[in-house]
């Protein structure tokens, strides 16, 4: 199919760049979403007046309903990215397989437009038409910008995401759960977590360990000072 005969979905190539066989993506943000999560949902508990008994129950609340939600939202998203390549890959092997000398001529400009010659692109599109799933496969490539055999998978990606959350959600609970029922560690705690969860993502991303640090400790402390100052308000209030 001719590339200028349907928008070319570069999101489906970028999206599957991005979740990394399926679980990097989930992971990291699983986690520190788990993280911001729970810490503000402790802080404005705690802030309220709320009794260790009551964190613990809205902090292990929390962990679960979130834990759930990221899985099943990554479940989807995934899948229905899937689904969608699925879709363009059963138009171009129809394009293939009814337009087969078009397609062959689309080819063949792709490889002139990489800066082969004009005779070598016509003989290696020529060739590469020969094989109908080596030619579903580069057509893919070339329009759709993925690999359809080698997708992620929408079971991985929850998990990693479900598992990554739980992780970080626990973070400000432990000093509960051992029972220091003081709020200020589990707040110190999640803090240190912050910045080693931050750094660590900046350096896989190559930047700067104490940029990435930095910007995670402070989203965490704008949510968790918001919620803390939720709960003072409203335990005044009740």
């Amino acid at each position: 199919m001719a590339l200028e005969s349907r928008p070319r979905p570069e999101a489906i190539g970028h999206h599957h760049r991005d979740v990394s066989g399926g679980w990097l993506r989930p992971a990291v943000f699983g986690a520190m979403d788990g993280l911001v999560t729970n810490v503000s949902l402790i802080a404005g508990v705690g802030g309220g007046g709320g009794s260790a008994h009551t964190i613990v129950l809205t902090g292990l609340a929390g962990l679960a309903a979130g834990a759930f939600s990221m899985a099943a939202g990554e479940y989807v998203s995934v899948s229905s990215q899937n689904e969608l390549i699925f879709a363009e890959v059963a138009k171009e092997r129809h394009e293939l397989e009814h337009n087969a000398v078009a397609e062959q001529a689309e080819l063949a400009g792709m490889l002139r437009a990489r800066g082969v010659s004009a005779a070598t692109a016509r003989q290696a599109a020529a060739e590469i038409s020969a094989h109908p799933d080596k030619a579903l496969a580069v057509h893919t490539m070339e329009e759709l910008g993925v690999d359809a055999s080698d997708l992620p998978s929408p079971y991985v990606a929850a998990g990693a995401s479900m598992a990554s959350f739980s992780v970080g959600a626990l973070v400000p609970l432990l000093p509960y759960l051992c029972g220091l029922h003081l709020l200020w560690v589990a707040l110190t705690l999640a803090a240190l977590a912050a910045v080693i969860g931050g750094g660590l993502v900046a350096r896989l991303t190559g930047r700067p360990f104490w940029r990435g640090a930095i910007r995670q400790l402070v989203l965490g402390a704008v949510a968790a000072g918001v919620t803390y100052l939720i709960g003072i308000a409203v335990g005044h209030i009740s």
